[in-house]
């Protein structure tokens, strides 16, 4: 890979590496959970162990699917800024599908690398957490098995991953052609010919929204009416990223209309919404990381009230209060992770986003806008996403948090469905970090962006 691809491949060997070390973490935590749940006199100990081993199912493959969607799109967005070297590529007699080779090795090779260093990352978290814990009296002196063949799992699946989502990302290349090279590198207007797209993104949420219905039914017979809650959260949310340029413009439109009628506010509104699938790709990152930490918390505060009632029910039992202080504090830990990954996500689409757009802000100088101006533009287009993303990530996180609980505890809390429990300092804290992250990751490059002066962006690739 070369120094140039590498630089741009920064945030999807960190996103590879994140997701390969909570795959590995998660493992190892069940596993230690697992033995300390056999170590206490639980009544229902095997019910216990069988949730356990559900959740790890479940978190680890949201880990893999946020993952594969945040490179995803970091894969897209890289292409989206190629899009001149490769038309020139194409025009000196390169095929489409040579490039798209090209990129795929490329996520071949971030895979690999991501996985390794993830996988290693995670057992020295686990390890040192578990002697932590052991000399807080937390957890007991165990034989933990810290190399078992099952944790090549998550390294396999993370690489697999990667690839395929950089073969996903690359299918931008096909629609190149040689002609663009000779064009201004300006991202076109892609939503013509996306009936299609439509049709099936609607499609998803509609049979993902049905499978999670279905998952709160189930839900009150048994703890696996869980598993149809994550296919259909999967579902539901793979078509919301689908149809995200349909989504999320409208919200970003609304938004707009609240920064005022200035002229780099009304610029800074209309840009927002000029690019459909740059808007997209731009938010997306950001709602994911909303819509997880959301979600967990909801999940995590409607488990505990769950589990709550259950107990009541059936009666205490020595050593629940220790399994369910310990869950809590371990998937805390997890669930910061899980936000991590689209955090790092968010920052490199937005570096690479405002990065690439230096022949449009040139352009802006060109035109007689101060630095200050174009600087106070990128931030109020910063502050409509950062918005835009907390409002929808906020909804389907409470929506999504509540059915996961509900899915995997209802039949243990008397077969009632319990309203979800929204801890609301955790969307406020979103909302003020995901400000922070926006901000830092966009203003920071256009800086860097205006340093340049306005003849010599307008003649950058």
């Amino acid at each position: 890979m070369k120094h140039g691809n590498l630089r741009d491949h920064g945030s999807s060997v960190l996103v590879a590496a994140l997701s390969s070390a909570f795959g590995v973490l998660l493992l190892q935590v069940i596993g230690a959970l697992t033995a300390m749940v056999r170590g206490h006199d639980i009544a229902e100990s095997e019910t216990l162990q069988a949730v356990l081993s559900i959740v790890a199912f479940v978190f680890l493959a949201i880990a893999v699917f946020v993952g594969a969607i945040v490179t995803t799109n970091s894969f897209s967005t890289i292409i989206a800024g190629r899009t001149r070297t490769i038309a020139l590529l194409r025009l000196l007699g390169s095929s489409a599908s040579a490039q798209r080779q090209v990129v795929a090795r490329e996520g071949l090779v971030v895979g690999v690398i991501g996985s390794l260093i993830g996988a290693a990352a995670g057992t020295l978290i686990a390890m040192g957490g578990v002697r932590i814990a052991i000399a807080s009296s937390l957890i007991p002196e165990l034989d933990y098995a810290w190399f078992e063949p099952v944790l090549m799992l998550p390294i396999l699946i993370v690489t697999l991953t990667t690839w395929l989502s950089s073969w996903i990302g690359s299918r931008r290349v096909l629609r190149v052609t040689p002609l663009e090279a000779l064009g201004a590198a300006v991202e076109s207007d892609e939503r013509a010919g996306r009936r299609g797209r439509n049709a099936t993104a609607l499609t998803l949420v509609i049979v993902g929204f049905a499978l999670l219905v279905l998952a709160v039914l189930s839900g009150l017979v048994t703890p696996l009416g869980v598993l149809v809650g994550l296919v259909g959260g999967m579902v539901s949310f793979t078509g919301i990223i689908l149809g995200a340029d349909r989504v999320m413009p409208p919200v970003l439109r609304l938004l707009g209309r609240m920064l005022g009628r200035a002229p780099v506010a009304r610029l800074a509104a209309a840009n927002a919404v000029r690019y459909p699938e740059r808007s997209a790709r731009t938010t997306i990152g950001l709602v994911i990381g909303v819509t997880l930490v959301v979600m967990f918390a909801v999940a995590m505060r409607s488990y505990v009230d769950l589990v709550t009632r259950s107990v009541e029910l059936h009666g205490g039992a020595d050593g629940w209060d220790d399994i369910l202080t310990v869950t809590v504090v371990v998937f805390s830990a997890l669930i910061g992770f899980s936000a991590l990954i689209a955090a790092v996500g968010i920052a490199g689409t937005l570096s690479l986003s405002v990065h690439q757009r230096r022949r449009e802000l040139g352009l802006l100088r060109a035109l007689g806008f101060t630095r200050g101006q174009v600087r106070l533009m990128v931030a109020a287009e910063a502050a409509q996403y950062t918005a835009a993303a907390v409002l929808v990530g906020t909804a389907l996180g409470v929506f999504y948090g509540w059915v996961g609980a509900q899915s995997l505890l209802g039949s243990t809390a008397g077969q009632a469905i319990v309203p979800p429990a929204i801890p609301w300092l955790v969307p406020v804290s979103v909302a003020l970090a995901a400000a922070v992250i926006t901000l830092a990751a966009s203003v920071g490059p256009a800086r860097s962006a205006l340093r340049v002066t306005p003849v010599a962006a307008l003649a950058t690739d």
